[in-house]
């Protein structure tokens, strides 16, 4: 039987080039889908109820506790460039995420082991009726430690294995390519059921005080999730990681620099490349654009470069690639059409703070008490049933029209729609809870403004994986990623600063602000109705960006593309 071989470039563990039937496909998406729920619920597990454990068992304020969730959540989402950088330059997808899972699950039993011993005192506090002893500053100095490493192992970890899960599919093969193209889908609602569980039955129980067992669950399932990775290890596609980028970009810029007065040909063709498949080291030749000329510089042959282009390998300090140059180009297009989705993510992280205080406010109407935190079961809920009603209704029908469908920067367009829509709800929400008697109003009129979050979720940050991991060079893939997670940190720092000067400007002299220490006394409606304002704004400025775009193009992509025009116009 012959053996058949990817033709994506990817190999197996041991540098050969990777066949079909041993490696990759839907046995290695599949231990990837499940090590992402696995390691979900471990993190969610930590991060769903922090801000209640920071209030009860640490004891500090709603508007405290908001700023150092936010920190958290950012730092988290920051490492994540660190993951990115050592996956791309150094180590290589699989090495990058092995090691920051071990990291994740050391700061996971560290913080089981540092909340049962030092934090947890006497056992059982932490509800809503047995306050915790003051923490002593080496459990309070241990506990930031244990948070901060399970920030540094998750946020590594996670733009790797997106893009380590997408690897496993040949992206140059007619049958795996829609795979491919699908599994950013399936991997956020991995990310999501794995969630499911921690916004449920482990929230239900922190908030009953038993934050011990909901730690020993989360480290148990973030064990399990390392496991069922390395086991996988044999099937595992692999790319070779391209060298640290940075060199590749200062010579692009210093050659441009040096041929300041030089004329860039008008035609691209005139611009010099390497002969062959590949112009830089795990990357295909991208074709020249019209945008950032003055780069062009780097690539344009001058009669100084004569000897230079008749070398085998002419100094890149002299002169580059258009692939090269191109490379540069696409991080510069992509950085303003990032910097827009940052304002979504300041929308997205109320859910994890001032949502959860919202409804930790109001009333279940019902003898069971619903933990406020468990509502995002219904973002949950409504992240599955959207991405399946994309995939199997919008997908078929916008591809009538256009073979790939709603566009991402489209999609991440709505995204951004649905976000102001939810703070809008938002906000409507807690200004009927402030006019009415607020402990009756029911924590179900929260149920909208979760699903409308979990709606735009899947317009934006299932958009954001496909958009980045498509226009970032192959040498960046795992950076596509990380700039999706790094939205998401500085979402969280920007909110944590618009907090903090919020609250410093209403309130004071006596007057108890917008985000008030008694919620009741407060104005968290006017807050909502801001950032939605915020919002709307950033979307106004990011139609405007999307509308100019221009996507990067790759030889042997294009040539596929026209391919499947050309085959979907004969099937019609």
């Amino acid at each position: 039987m012959e053996v058949e071989y990817t033709k994506d470039g990817s190999v197996d563990r041991s540098g050969r080039s990777a066949t079909k039937r041993y490696t990759g496909g839907l046995v290695s998406g599949i231990l990837i889908l499940f090590n992402q729920g696995l390691a979900t619920l471990a993190f969610f597990g930590v991060g769903v109820n922090l801000v209640l454990f920071l209030t009860r068992v640490l004891q500090q304020s709603n508007a405290e506790a908001a700023n150092n969730v936010s920190k958290w959540t950012g730092t988290v989402y920051l490492f994540s460039l660190v993951g990115a950088f050592l996956s791309d330059s150094y180590w290589g997808r699989y090495k990058t995420c092995t090691i920051f899972q071990i990291i994740f699950v050391a700061g996971l039993v560290l913080l089981s082991l540092t909340s049962s011993m030092l934090l947890i005192t006497p056992a059982g506090c932490g509800d809503h009726f047995t306050p915790c002893r003051t923490p002593s500053t080496l459990g309070e100095a241990l506990f930031y430690l244990s948070i901060y490493l399970i920030a540094l192992g998750n946020g590594g970890y996670q733009p790797t294995i997106a893009t380590f899960g997408a690897d496993q599919f040949d992206g140059e093969d007619s049958r795996e390519r829609h795979s491919k193209k699908a599994f950013f889908s399936y991997f956020y609602l991995a990310l999501n059921l794995g969630s499911l569980f921690s916004n449920t039955i482990l929230v239900y129980f922190e908030d009953m005080g038993m934050w011990n067992m909901g730690f020993w669950v989360s480290s148990s399932s973030a064990l399990l999730a390392l496991v069922l990775f390395l086991a996988g290890t044999k099937r595992y596609r692999h790319f070779k990681p391209s060298g640290n980028p940075l060199p590749r970009v200062a010579q692009v810029l210093v050659a441009a620099v040096r041929k300041w007065e030089v004329a860039a040909p008008t035609n691209g063709e005139d611009l010099y490349e390497l002969d062959g498949k590949e112009s830089i080291i795990g990357s295909k030749k991208i074709l020249h654009s019209d945008q950032y000329r003055f780069l062009d510089k780097a690539a344009t042959i001058t009669e100084a470069d004569g000897h230079f282009h008749s070398a085998k390998h002419p100094d890149p300090w002299h002169l580059c690639t258009v692939t090269q140059v191109e490379e540069v180009k696409s991080v510069l297009r992509l950085l303003p059409i990032w910097l827009c989705t940052i304002m979504y993510s300041v929308a997205f992280t109320q859910m994890a703070s001032l949502f959860v205080e919202q409804g930790d406010k109001m009333s279940t109407g019902t003898h069971f008490r619903i933990p406020a935190a468990s509502m995002s079961a219904f973002d949950i809920i409504s992240v599955a049933f959207h991405i399946l009603l994309y995939r199997r209704v919008l997908t078929p029908l916008f591809s009538r029209e256009n073979y790939r469908g709603l566009s991402e920067l489209v999609r991440m367009g709505i995204g951004l729609a649905l976000a102001a829509l939810a703070m809008i709800a938002a906000g409507l929400v807690e200004w009927c809870r402030l006019t009415r008697v607020p402990q009756s109003t029911s924590i179900f009129w929260q149920v909208p403004q979760y699903c409308i979050v979990g709606a735009s979720e899947v317009f934006m940050y299932v958009g954001q994986l496909e958009f980045f991991s498509r226009q970032a060079p192959a040498g960046l893939k795992s950076f596509g990623s990380a700039l999706c997670m790094a939205s998401i940190s500085f979402g969280n720092y920007m909110s944590s600063i618009l907090v903090a000067v919020v609250a410093k400007i209403t309130g004071g002299r006596n007057r108890p602000g917008w985000i008030a220490e008694e919620l009741d006394d407060g104005r968290l409606d006017r807050f909502f109705f801001l950032v939605a304002a915020m919002v709307t704004a950033d979307l106004v400025l990011y139609v405007v960006l999307a509308r100019r775009y221009k996507y990067m193009e790759v030889e042997e992509e294009r040539e596929e593309d026209e391919e499947e025009m050309l085959g979907r116009v004969r099937a019609s």
